[in-house]
């Protein structure tokens, strides 16, 4: 087939809740793409972040052609090796927790919201979420996404969930009552625009939830397992949660997600109070754990380390001659370009250039790249998105 009669397909038999570009993909290696017609892409923006490693990585791979032959599926009323050495990767990685595994960044957000509510006294539930925030689209935690657009028409929303003005400890101290039971928060904004915290405020989220007894829950579902340049970006930060969720690019671009907390907090989620069905299949957790391998292996930490500071040199240097250019934001292998305009149009224009990128909260530019993308790939997007934005729209 090709892209044409693809989207013709789902024009017929898909329902049309996504924005979909007029391309369809059939393969991927590393950072390209092809589509059905054969034209290539370089892919800055891979799997949504997910693809972490890369398109197609030959460990993820072979692990996963491995265990379809063995076991596919099993329910977690059984023991299987794969999902327990998992667990203990994470936890020997992280703060040496215990996991709960499910299978997307939502499912494992309200895994730590039933946790939050379980391990406080029952008058304490409520959530202090964050401005600019996303943690998922299930009613739980889209209700915790303090972004209106997203709450449009699915009233009434989950009670318990307040609101604070992002990197404003003031806020969040003036939020907190006897009936408040955690605070919740991305370390680093992902779909609000590859927004860094201000110096001093995860730390001083910490001593709020040490002071009031509240749990800390870290959302890295887009941040953790190397996103950042270390396995977790509470890491990069100098600062411990008590609950953190992860997905994206944990099974190294297959469906996978969990959520860690302290062996003390755990017993908290107990017998019959949550579930998931395919959570921590056999599939996923040697997807998972090959992952892990592949980064430690590859010194792919580092290697992220050294093309997000790549990315930030050109883009600064970008930014010098491109009035259009507000700022530059880069954590590791996250990286927002903030405009003065909306980005929507340098997406389009990228894309006709056979680029992938994406443009969230209007106006930024964001890449997520992956850790294996070499340095001649990092400069020839960084070309591409320079010319775009100094011709096209500048």
């Amino acid at each position: 087939m090709n892209s044409q009669e693809t989207v013709g397909l789902f024009e017929k038999y898909v329902i049309p809740n996504y924005t979909r570009f007029p391309v369809a993909l059939v393969r991927g290696e590393g950072s390209y793409v092809w589509d059905s017609d054969g034209n290539r892409y370089l892919d800055l923006f891979p799997g949504w972040g997910c693809n972490l490693l890369g398109h197609c990585p030959a460990p993820v791979v072979a692990a996963v052609q491995d265990q379809i032959t063995r076991l596919i599926h099993v329910p977690n009323t059984w023991y299987t090796d794969a999902q327990g050495l998992w667990a203990k990767a994470l936890s020997e990685r992280s703060f040496g927790g215990k996991a709960f595994f499910c299978n997307s960044g939502t499912e494992a957000n309200e895994a730590a919201i039933k946790l939050v509510r379980l391990h406080t006294p029952k008058h304490r539930y409520k959530i202090i979420t964050f401005e600019g925030g996303f943690h998922g689209r299930t009613l739980g935690s889209t209700t915790a996404t303090a972004q209106p657009k997203y709450h449009e028409g699915l009233g009434p929303l989950m009670a318990g969930f307040v609101y604070a003005p992002y990197g404003d400890l003031d806020a969040v101290a003036r939020l907190i009552d006897e009936q408040t039971a955690g605070i919740m928060i991305e370390p680093v904004q992902g779909e609000g625009g590859i927004r860094i915290p201000p110096d001093g405020f995860l730390a001083g989220l910490r001593q709020l939830a040490d002071d009031h007894e509240l749990l800390l829950v870290f959302d890295e579902v887009q941040t953790g397992c190397g996103r950042t340049g270390d396995w977790f970006a509470y890491q990069h930060f100098g600062v411990t949660p008590d609950v953190m969720t992860l997905a994206k690019a944990i099974c190294g671009g297959v469906a996978g997600a969990a959520m860690l907390t302290t062996p003390e907090i755990a017993p908290s989620l107990r017998r019959g109070m949550h579930a998931a069905t395919f959570g921590g299949n056999p599939i996923a957790a040697r997807a998972g754990i090959a992952t892990i391998e592949m980064i430690e292996n590859e010194g792919l930490l580092a290697k992220a380390r050294g093309l997000g500071e790549l990315f930030r040199s050109r883009l600064v240097e970008l930014q010098q001659t491109c009035d259009i250019i507000r700022e530059v934001r880069v954590v590791g292998l996250m990286i927002g370009v903030e405009l003065a305009i909306e980005g929507a149009p340098a997406v389009g224009a990228c894309l006709e250039r056979n680029l992938l990128i994406n443009c969230t909260h209007g106006n930024v530019i964001r890449l997520l790249p992956a850790m294996t993308l070499t340095e001649q790939q990092a400069h020839e997007g960084c070309d591409i998105l320079a010319e775009v934005l100094q011709k096209q729209i500048g």
